[in-house]
């Protein structure tokens, strides 16, 4: 079994490549992208309630909005890989922006023809967008530094990406169930206004980009350049530890997006009473009573709780980064993948606060799951890493089929129960990270010297 690339690495190299160049600030620029594609994600979270009680659609019917969102992802995965190669990490951004501008600023026509169709093409359209960032951003956080930080330098990333989800659902809370004196739905109008500001943000990106430096780093490829593993095929599919990856990244995307697209319903159906005591100060457009007088969570409240759930999911992001400097990267994700399967089925079991408390509890042990996943399956393959990064990304059509099958389990019983769904993937999840060295042939992704040496 063969170890990590340089067993040991100096401390002071996270943003520092093996040839001597700083990357700092390049890396605090693709941050950016991270942070505006989690506001992107944060809003569709918290979409669906608006089409149900606009449209009057069930449950599993309003899943078509996760559905638009990732098949945008399935169908660009792969274009976005072949383009990021022709067009280096510099021009890929570029296109990508102008994709996800092009996509909110259909947002205005779509909402004066008002039909789901014309919001589930926006959704697509920026998600197609988003696709070329992820395909390009992800793996080229793990070259910008030395290698035995890519997993730490992903997970940083991906905190910034953490901070947008915080604002998303805030925004989606103020301009989807927005309302008027008379206390009358608004939404439907307003809905196009953090699309245009997304917009306008967009434009000054792709301003900024097309003048920065985003140097085209090259990676090593591991297994075609240690000799003490020989004949390797040079197909990335012959390698266990990417392909079974691609299948993790599938079903933990399908799980965090169930999560979060039927927060709001979990959270407005399955919490218990509230104390009439809560329903007063700032707090009192959080609650509404029903026809016995019972106050629960409006939909505005539980979008300002989805936004509580998002900074423990910032916590575990940047805790996780942490950690992942410590710790090998495959047993941390195996760790939270079974304490999250475990969280599920608490969840599932209906334990009133406890499993109320289990769902924010979720939200912080996925927070490493996608970069961590991401890091794993195209470690070691250096060149191949953008090919292998855009079917790591396409495997985000998780997020379109098995929401889906949570609705339909929500509708036939309830939301509780559905959550045997991300319990069954979580458990795949961690399964992948504690068999991770036998199905990649090396010993561990981090095993850091804090020496110095």
């Amino acid at each position: 079994m063969n170890t990590s690339i340089s067993s040991i690495a100096p401390k002071n190299s996270i943003f520092v490549t093996t040839d001597g160049r700083n990357v700092g600030f390049t890396f605090l620029l693709v941050c950016s992208l991270f942070m505006l594609w989690g506001f992107c994600n944060g809003m569709i979270d918290v979409m669906d309630k608006h089409f149900q009680e606009e449209l009057h659609l069930s449950l599993s019917q309003s899943a078509w909005v996760q559905f638009a969102h990732y098949l945008g992802y399935f169908l660009m995965a792969v274009p976005a890989g072949w383009l990021a190669t022709k067009l280096g990490y510099k021009g890929g951004i570029i296109a990508g922006l102008l994709m996800v501008g092009v996509g909110c600023i259909w947002f205005i026509p779509a909402t004066q023809i008002a039909q789901f169709w014309a919001f589930l093409l926006g959704v697509c359209f920026i998600a197609a967008g988003l696709t070329f960032l992820e395909t390009i951003a992800n793996p080229y956080t793990t070259v910008l530094g030395h290698p035995h930080y890519g997993a730490t330098r992903i997970n940083l990333a991906q905190s910034c990406n953490g901070i947008g989800w915080i604002f998303g659902p805030i925004a989606g809370g103020i301009f989807f169930y927005s309302k008027d004196a008379a206390g009358n739905s608004t939404g439907s109008q307003t809905l196009w206004i953090p699309y245009a500001i997304v917009a306008a943000v967009v434009a000054i990106l792709v301003v900024v980009f097309s003048f920065a430096s985003v140097p085209d780093i090259k990676a090593e490829d591991d297994y075609q350049s240690d000799l003490s593993i020989p004949n390797i095929p040079r197909s990335i599919w012959r390698h266990p530890h990417f392909v079974l990856a691609v299948i993790a990244q599938f079903l933990y995307v399908a799980a965090q997006a169930g999560i979060f697209s039927f927060f709001i319903n979990y959270m407005t159906t399955q919490v218990p009473s509230i104390p009439t005591s809560w329903h007063m100060g700032m707090l009192q457009s959080w609650f509404e009573a029903d026809k016995e007088g019972i106050f629960h969570l409006s939909n505005r409240g539980a979008s300002n709780l989805a936004s509580l759930g998002f900074l423990f999911f910032l916590a575990g992001r940047f805790s996780g980064a942490g950690i992942l400097k410590k710790v090998e990267a495959h047993k941390v994700l195996g760790f939270y993948g079974f304490l999250n399967a475990s969280l599920a089925l608490l969840v599932f079991c209906k334990l009133g606060w406890i499993s109320v408390a289990s769902v924010f509890l979720s939200y912080f042990f996925m927070s490493i799951m996608f970069p961590t996943i991401f890091a794993l399956g195209i470690f070691g393959l250096g060149s191949k890493a953008k090919q292998a990064s855009s079917y790591i990304v396409m495997a985000i059509m998780g997020g379109a089929i098995l929401p889906k099958l949570m609705g339909h389990i929500a509708d036939a019983y309830d939301m509780s129960r559905s959550f045997i769904v991300p319990a069954i993937c979580f458990a795949y999840v961690a399964f992948y990270g504690f068999n991770w060295p036998r199905f990649s042939g090396f010993k561990g992704m981090v095993s850091v010297s804090t020496s110095g040496h």
